[in-house]
């Protein structure tokens, strides 16, 4: 049996949140029933269960070696701190920590699907009826006249929104080549904003913008985006304005997930010494080819005996 994984969220911002991000730890326990000896999940800040509980609980069952993912799209320093103190808490506690899935591939084809179905399936957010002329009349928008608007959180740190800035591009480059533009939007803490986004890519010249949310669960915060997105539409009827869906619970991202919980596993083995080299934030150190000569090797050893005398 394989070591425990503990996934670790950011924070839920409501219950909506809170809920899904439950869904998906109880999708990944199925998935991984009988190779990993246990799944659980918590949140570093906001919402239930805490990361301090999701530990005490695993630790309490008998589970003192695991692996920590944390389950976010940006900066992971108060997960990292956050496992720090539940080692402190419990001096038994072994963990290898994984790589956050920010700008992985794996999450741009995953939004890339969100993308397919906006464009595909999702209505256009207007202020008049299908049913009207001006709708009736409306000319088939091609490639070139579509835009998107990824979406993050917005941050009071300059870095984190920079890191939002470079997933537009690798979006745009990897999996929209064909479209107008990809630019950045934020909900909070940092401009632009949703609808400056959209009126940005208006400007451009887009006739079809579509608001895709850089997140990986549903909740208050998409609601927002929706919301700004809906505003924007209804005094602008002549620009088709479409929202995606979030990343959300699915199997795509569980498939994510596990590759990441087999490969931190990979990493972590020991090579002679059980050494946890992930929560402390250290690098595992490279490995160093011993000398080929004698005469060389002679004075690695004198330099090491005199190191310790």
């Amino acid at each position: 049996m394989k070591p425990s994984l503990l996934l670790i969220g950011h924070g839920a911002h409501d219950d909506t949140g809170a809920a899904e991000f439950g869904r998906f730890v109880h999708r990944l326990r199925c998935r991984l029933d009988g190779v990993a000896a246990d799944v659980s999940g918590g949140f570093a800040a906001r919402g239930r269960p805490s990361l301090g509980d999701s530990v005490a609980s695993l630790v309490a069952r008998g589970h003192h070696r695991m692996v920590a993912l944390p389950l976010t799209l940006g900066d992971d320093a108060d997960i990292t701190a956050a496992l720090a103190r539940a080692r402190v808490a419990h001096p038994t506690l072994v963990h290898d920590y994984g790589q956050s899935l920010a700008a992985s591939p794996g999450v741009l084809a995953l939004m890339a699907e969100r993308l397919a179905d906006a464009l595909a399936e999702m209505p256009r957010l207007a202020a008049v009826s299908p049913g009207e002329d001006h709708e009736a009349h409306r000319e088939p928008v091609s490639p070139a006249e579509t835009a998107v608007v990824l979406v993050g959180h917005g941050s009071g740190d300059a870095a984190a929104n920079a890191d939002v800035h470079r997933v537009s591009r690798l979006f745009w480059e990897t999996h929209a080549p064909d479209l107008l533009t990809v630019e950045t939007a934020y909900v909070s803490d940092a401009p632009p904003s949703v609808a400056q986004g959209i009126e940005r890519c208006r400007r451009l010249g887009a006739k079809r913008v579509v608001v895709l949310p850089y997140l990986l669960f549903a909740g208050a915060v998409l609601e927002r985006i929706w919301a700004e997105a809906l505003a924007y539409a209804a005094g602008h009827i002549d620009l088709d304005v479409r929202c995606a869906e979030v990343i959300g619970d699915c199997e795509g991202l569980a498939d994510l997930i596990i590759e990441r919980y087999e490969r931190t596993l990979t990493a972590g083995e020991p090579d002679g010494l059980d050494v946890d080299f992930g929560g402390a934030g250290l690098e595992r150190p490279a490995a160093v080819e011993p000398p080929q000569d004698l005469e060389t090797l002679e004075g690695v050893l004198r330099v090491g005996a005199g190191t310790f005398r």
